[in-house]
């Protein structure tokens, strides 16, 4: 739940990195959260589609920034994401680039996010 908080406080920040659990856990819950609204459309009728836009409309730039970063963990440019509307392969190798492991070390867009992570734990022990 802190990985899909910590994208929704980066609203629009597409410079940086982002870890694979970053990304999956933000697309889980938001996944989760889309079901809900809209399965909440059949009892609370117009009131549940309107909550159910408000939300999917909300959260589109979070989503794109979060694979913009997820893309420059690999050291990818962010124009990389449009590699997804090629027919038929663009989606899978989109998808097969959101399961790769970033870089290891700094890249030009940042330092590695695993690295800043675990000396953080390192420093409150």
């Amino acid at each position: 739940m802190n990985d899909y908080l910590e994208v929704l406080k980066k609203y629009a920040t597409f410079s940086g990195r982002a870890r694979r659990r970053e990304y999956w856990m933000y697309f889980l819950f938001n996944l989760i959260a889309i079901i809900v609204l809209a399965s909440s459309t059949a009892v609370l009728g117009r009131i549940g589609f309107m909550l159910y836009v408000l939300y999917a409309l909300g959260t589109i730039i979070p989503g794109l920034a979060v694979v913009v970063r997820r893309l420059q963990d690999q050291g990818k440019p962010w124009t990389w994401i449009f590699i997804g509307l090629v027919p038929f392969i663009g989606g899978i190798w989109l998808l097969v680039l959101m399961c790769t492991e970033g870089t290891s070390g700094e890249n030009k867009y940042g330092s590695d996010p695993k690295v800043s992570l675990n000396s953080a734990d390192v420093l409150d022990a």
